[in-house]
Formats: structure tokens, C-alpha cells, sequence
């Protein structure tokens, strides 16, 4: 059963209100407790570790499945890895995400091994939000890994939010791209009092005419602490981007570390990395219209990360 906690967990990481439609697996302190399959995707438990295995049918299009896990047990500590096989020329949208309820004094954790292989000309949204919330001293971790291979023709595109309230995340994401294969990445990531955070993504364009856009928005408050580690590899004939934009506040701390290697004359790679305060007359021209300096502060950080 879902308690009303476990309810408003799922509104935040998953904009879950009800039931899904279509494919759903809902995890819930290490257990699944609830999945519906349709005539496209199907769903199975692993047998070797825990986890669930996703099956989209070749040519599967305008369905979507959500598996999102909930931690509400305090100090519970959760290892679950999931693989995705997404049929050559389906086009699906997957919503993952963690979030945790933590009362207790103890360390709630989740660590969430997904792996994806998008098959040729098929298309893949991915959207993964992180949420904690809880009066208990306890930390609240989350560790995603994602590794995908994006085969030729193919698309994939992953939206990664940190919303608020994780304590300590360590994001790992690898992806292999292969001829004329598209990534979008679109990173968003706030961080406050003494948390931490750490992004690797490393991206390998192996594939003729393989492209790359990866993006990464964060806002560090207080005495947080935050490090970006965006990798770019080029090996034949392609175009790739990788930028990291910061807002830094109070006494928080923020490194970005971007890296392109090209292994090709004819790979295009850029990469920018910016980190700064909020300008002086963005919160001028928002008081100037009513608001007090918090209220046009939180009005341009939510655009920022919006």
C-alpha cells in the first residue's frame, strides 16, 4: 500500500498524482510492490541480482514507462540495477528517480545501476529526478550510474534533475554514441547547507557523424559543495559540446573540470564552463517590480534551473 508519504514522493520525482498509464514497475524499500506490462513492454525481475530487465518491442512508439523508487524506511540502504533494451525504431519515454523519506539518525541510501541500449533509429527520453526530505539527523544518498550505447540512427536524450534535500550524490554517466547517433543531455543540480555533489559524464562519439550536447546547470548555496567532471571523446568524423553553468552563493564551493580529446582532424568539440554570482542588476530590475531581494533572488534561480 502507498501511505500518503509515499504519495507525495512520487509527485516529486516522477509528477505521479495516480496510477500511471502504461508500463509501470514502482519499487519501494527494496521490494517492488507494484508493475503492469503492456503488449509492447515488458518487465521482469532479474534472477542473478535485484533489479527489474525493461523490453520495448522494435517499432513500439507513443508509450512510455515509469519505474521510480521510494525510500521511506529510515536508514534503509538500497542497490538496484535495471537494463533497458529499446527496440530499433521505437520511441519511448522512460521516467526513472529516487526519492527518500528519512525521520531517522541513520544513512538512507540508494544506489541505482541503470543500463540502456537504444537500437538503430529508435528514440529514448530519459528523465531521472532525485528528491530527499526528512526531520532525522540520518543522510539522505543517492548514487545513480548510467551507461548507455546509442546505436546508428538513434537518439537519446536524459534529463537529470537534483531537485533538493540529497545530502551526498555521486552521478556516474557514460555514454557511447555510434554512427549519426544524437545525445541531448540536460543537467540540473542545487545543492545546499553542507551537501555535496559530484557529476562525471563522459561522452564517446565513436560513430561517423555522431553528435553531442551535453548541459549542465547547478546553484550552490550555503557551505555546499559541488564538482563537475564533463569528458568529450572524439574519435572519427562528429560534433560535440559540452557546458557547465554555476550560480555559487554564500560560502559554497564549485569546481568544473571539462575535457575534449580529439582523435580525428575531422572531430568539432567545444566546451565552456562558467561560474559566478547573480548579477547585481538582474535583482535590481525584479525589486523594481515588488519583490524583495529573497523573492527576486528565488525568481531568478528558478528560472536558472527551470
Amino acid at each position: 500500500m502507498l501511505t500518503a508519504i509515499d504519495k507525495k514522493l512520487l509527485a516529486e520525482i516522477a509528477d505521479l498524482h495516480d496510477i500511471p498509464q502504461g508500463a509501470y514497475n514502482i519499487r519501494k524499500d527494496g521490494a517492488g510492490i507494484q508493475r503492469h506490462v503492456t503488449a509492447n513492454i515488458d518487465i521482469s525481475t532479474k534472477k542473478d541480482k535485484p533489479g527489474i530487465d525493461i523490453i520495448i518491442k522494435p517499432g513500439t512508439v507513443n508509450e512510455s514507462v515509469h519505474i521510480p523508487v521510494i525510500l521511506s524506511q529510515g536508514g534503509f540502504k538500497d542497490v538496484v540495477y535495471n537494463t533497458f533494451e529499446i527496440g530499433e525504431g521505437a520511441h519511448v519515454v522512460i521516467v526513472a528517480g529516487c526519492g527518500i523519506h528519512n525521520t531517522s539518525d541513520a544513512t538512507s541510501q540508494h544506489d541505482g545501476i541503470h543500463e540502456f541500449f537504444v537500437r538503430k533509429n529508435a528514440y529514448m527520453k530519459y528523465v531521472e529526478k532525485h528528491y530527499g526530505e526528512g526531520s532525522g539527523k540520518g543522510q539522505k544518498v543517492l548514487n545513480p550510474k548510467t551507461i548507455i550505447e546509442v546505436e546508428e540512427g538513434a537518439v537519446a536524450e536524459i534529463e537529470m534533475v537534483q531537485i533538493k534535500g540529497v545530502d551526498t550524490t555521486v552521478r556516474d554517466t557514460r555514454v557511447i554514441l555510434h554512427d549519426n547517433a544524437r545525445l541531448i543531455v540536460s543537467e540540473k543540480l542545487l545543492t545546499y547547507k553542507d551537501q555535496t555533489a559530484e557529476s562525471n559524464i563522459q561522452v564517446e562519439l565513436k560513430g561517423h557523424d555522431a553528435s553531442a550536447q551535453v548541459i549542465s546547470r547547478s546553484v550552490a548555496k550555503d557551505q555546499s559543495k559541488q564538482i563537475f567532471h564533463l569528458i568529450l571523446r572524439g574519435y572519427t568524423a562528429c560534433r560535440g559540446h559540452i557546458q557547465c553553468d554555476s550560480i555559487i552563493m554564500d560560502d559554497a564551493v564549485v569546481s568544473a573540470i571539462p575535457e575534449i580529446t580529439a582523435y580525428h582532424t575531422d572531430a568539432q568539440l567545444i566546451h565552456e564552463a562558467a561560474i559566478g554570482k547573480i548579477a547585481n542588476e538582474q535583482l535590481i530590475k525584479l525589486m523594481t517590480l515588488g519583490l524583495t531581494e529573497k523573492e527576486a533572488e528565488e525568481r531568478i534561480l528558478d528560472g536558472f534551473l527551470g
